[in-house]
């Protein structure tokens, strides 16, 4: 049992003062109340610990290689598209078990105590299968296991280069399967998440309406009996043409009007959403899935945030490209965002909740959800997800209640405050420190090395 002795926690019921959490041995919170045992660990603030509801890990490797101007005038996301595939014709099982490793390990030195991983890099160069099906999601499941972070596995269903049902080229060939393939990679990949922590769990993930064809939808969903779904949906305006142009309706219209959409649902960007579209989303319970710095790094638009919170709608966020991980900039990146686009402030703040405990709110409930997961809150019974912070520095000077929050958002210091994070009760950063930190970066080190040679 671990015993952790907090002077303030935000808690299901609120900012709560000298609290006692305590932790079982499965790694679940097994009692929230005052202060009485002797503590195993003390924090000055503790936190439930989001969880990232979308990430590509294998991209992490090209963050600050995707930064310089393509030919054409107007750079876009379909150039840095391009060069992804490039990149891809080098990754081999080991590279991305090290890339993946390291991608955990700085979610977890992020405050991030989960994370749902939208795994769609199956098969060798050129497409071929590996002899193991689900072979890259196994290395997904060891890269977690080895940093210790929660996982919600997502096979990812990719199998056209664009709605006129074009064929996989280049890199996208790793991709693919039809949906029989596919079927039978994502039951070999559930086996490998269920062989892992008892925390570890499934979803399926049909990548977007450009890459599985209506068919492809129904026969996929149709075996998807439990566990969360999640796609890119409205990302960007070509997307949106292309779709409108082949399947009649706009890529939300069309969903909506053809899925039982739910809160099983994730729905990744959505910034290319009309106003009826966002209420229409909203209205059925589905997690928003928002990457601002993603979204910010590659152009995709603006996401109607304070409309689809208006409508009641849920979100989440997630580090998609993985080009910069921090939950607390993810967060300030949204805010700014509606403020710019809406010359306002506070512009997500309600009467009251100031911006930063509704953005925090909004990650832990959001991903939670997002992931399947029992966590986002402080509370008996659910996976202890935690973050514990030192509040008595320049960035929080002992502040309390709902200004610690805007002051870890908006200060610039955030990350620097955490001390310790704990991911279903494994105590995983201490000190401010992953502990498997240098082997972790060690071998990412190598990896690049090799692939940078290469490239």
């Amino acid at each position: 049992m671990q015993i952790i002795h907090a002077k303030q926690a935000l808690t299901v019921s609120g900012w709560q003062s000298d609290l006692e959490i305590a932790i079982d041995a499965n790694g679940r919170i097994a009692a929230v109340g005052p202060q009485g045992q002797t503590p195993t660990h003390r924090a000055a603030l503790l936190l439930p610990a989001p969880l990232n509801l979308h990430s590509h890990a294998f991209q992490r490797a090209m963050s600050g290689l995707t930064e310089a101007r393509g030919p054409d005038p107007r750079d876009s996301f379909w150039s840095w598209r391009r060069l992804m595939y490039t990149f891809l014709d080098q990754l081999t099982p080991d590279h991305v078990e090290a890339i993946a490793a390291l991608v955990f390990m700085e979610m977890l030195e992020a405050g991030y105590g989960a994370v749902a991983e939208f795994h769609y890099l199956h098969h060798a160069v050129g497409g071929v299968p590996y002899d193991n099906l689900a072979e890259m999601s196994e290395r997904i499941v060891a890269a977690a296991v080895q940093s210790g972070i929660g996982l919600t596995h997502l096979p990812v269903h990719y199998q056209f280069g664009g709605c006129d049902l074009r064929p996989l080229n280049g890199g996208q060939q790793r991709f693919g399967n039809d949906p029989d393939r596919f079927l039978r990679l994502h039951a070999d990949a559930v086996a490998a998440v269920a062989a892992g922590p008892s925390d570890f769990a499934s979803g399926m993930a049909p990548h977007s309406l450009r890459a599985v064809d209506p068919a492809g939808m129904s026969a996929i969903l149709g075996q998807a009996r439990s566990g969360p779904i999640h796609m890119h949906l409205a990302e960007q305006v070509a997307e949106v043409e292309e779709v409108l142009a082949q399947l009649g309706a706009r890529p939300t219209e069309w969903l909506l009007a053809n899925h039982p959409v739910d809160e099983r649902w994730c729905l990744i960007h959505c910034t290319q959403m009309t106003n009826s579209e966002t209420g229409a989303l909203a209205a059925t319970g589905a997690v928003a899935g928002l990457c601002p710095l993603t979204e910010s790094n590659l152009g995709d638009g603006i996401f109607n945030g304070t409309a689809y919170l208006g409508e009641g709608g849920t979100i989440g966020f997630g580090s998609d490209s993985n080009v910069h991980i921090s939950l607390f900039e993810e967060l300030k990146t949204l805010e700014y965002s509606q403020r710019l686009r809406d010359l306002s402030r506070a512009a997500l703040a309600t009467q009251d909740r100031s911006t930063g405990r509704v953005l925090f709110d909004a990650a832990a409930k959001g991903g939670a959800q997002a992931g399947g997961r029992q966590s986002g809150m402080i509370e008996t019974g659910v996976w202890a997800d935690l973050i514990g912070l030192d509040n008595d520095n320049q960035w929080l000077c002992n502040r309390k209640g709902d200004a610690v929050l805007d002051s870890l958002i908006f200060g610039g210091g955030g990350q620097l405050c955490i001390r310790d994070v704990w991911s279903a009760g494994r105590h995983v950063v201490k000190e401010g420190r992953h502990f498997k930190r240098d082997d972790i970066i060690r071998s990412f080190k190598n990896t690049m090395l090799q692939l940078e040679t290469s490239i």
